[in-house]
């Protein structure tokens, strides 16, 4: 078995006259943590689609698990598992049925799709609701159910887009809890998208992608020391503030919610800022580097500066009420 788990090669992709994936390279060893981030519109969603055999590239080549995803699409499948950012599940029918139906398109013997399902129905603590019809569930369980689906085969991949959007704090632990499980239990390799930056301190390696390029790439405190700055947020107490700021610091960031971020390195600038303007703020406060000052760095966004859709569909699952 080959230690590459993901392989990308020169992959570009394009919707009309618009370019979305650039010459795109990436090597993932099996077993490893890899996160994709970047903004909305970055070519994420369409590398993922790529490597998951739903479209293919433009021209370049990816395979996973040693399986080319034009060439050999069907042992491409085979090989990894899916939760695409949208609910995928037939809410008409219980979970032990939305598993059952995923095995037998996968192929397995029914006393396979027997254990299989009783296995990672154990796993994300589900036994209890296992007849019960999907429609009932919470978001929470719906997206814990969907991993389980995802798992049933036994893939060597997993690919997880956007896996805890719009679920509360508790639920998105539980749910890394589980797949850190994996991971060491099976040598699972795990590729993620996420806007929760944090979720992904912790792994292997980290991938920033934005306007479909590939900008920075490594271990999380690797591009930290590299591309990480000490950054001053602040929130100017009107427009005419903001407007004034921005026209003496020209390098400040401006971010959502009317906040500015100021780079921080300079202690003499920060200074000449602090002196100038704090009685013209609202907020101010120090962020040493982090990923989210990496990715602010490389990008001129916050990667939380996310679409109106999205954050509509976090405020509504914020609002639903029902199981956990």
């Amino acid at each position: 078995m080959t230690s590459v788990a993901i392989s990308v090669d020169d992959v570009t992709a394009a919707y009309g006259s618009k370019t979305v994936l650039d010459h795109v390279n990436l090597t993932i060893e099996r077993g490893a943590s890899f996160a994709l981030l970047g903004p909305n519109g970055a070519g994420k969603t369409t590398l993922l689609n790529i490597l998951c055999t739903l479209r293919r590239p433009d021209s370049g080549r990816a395979s996973v698990a040693g399986h080319d995803v034009v060439a050999q699409p069907t042992r491409a499948r085979q090989s990894i598992g899916v939760v695409f950012q949208d609910s995928s599940l037939d809410d008409r029918l219980s979970a032990w049925e939305n598993l059952d139906f995923h095995g037998l398109v996968y192929g397995l013997a029914p006393k396979v799709r027997r254990a299989r399902s009783a296995e990672v129905l154990a796993l994300v603590e589900l036994e209890e609701w296992r007849d019960e019809i999907v429609r009932s569930f919470s978001g929470g369980m719906r997206r814990r159910l969907e991993i389980a689906r995802a798992l049933l085969h036994n893939p060597q991949i997993l690919f997880l887009d956007e896996p805890t959007v719009g679920l509360d704090a508790q639920t998105r632990q539980r749910i890394w809890r589980y797949l850190d499980q994996l991971r060491r239990e099976r040598d699972l390799t795990v590729l993620t998208t996420t806007h929760y930056i944090e979720e992904v301190e912790s792994a292997d390696m980290v991938c920033i992608i934005d306007q479909g390029k590939i900008i920075a790439q490594g271990a999380p405190e690797e591009l930290k020391q590299r591309h990480g700055n000490r950054w001053l947020h602040i929130l100017p107490k009107d427009d005419l503030a903001g407007a004034a700021i921005l026209a003496r610091f020209p390098n400040a960031q401006p971010l959502g919610s009317h906040s500015l971020a100021l780079p921080a390195d300079d202690d003499a600038v920060t200074d000449a800022f602090i002196a100038e303007f704090r009685d013209s703020l609202s907020e101010i406060r120090f962020q040493a580097p982090t990923l989210e000052s990496v990715f602010l760095s490389l990008t001129g966004r916050e990667l939380r500066d996310r679409a109106d859709g999205q954050r509509d569909a976090e405020r509504a699952a914020g609002k639903r009420g029902g199981r956990r």
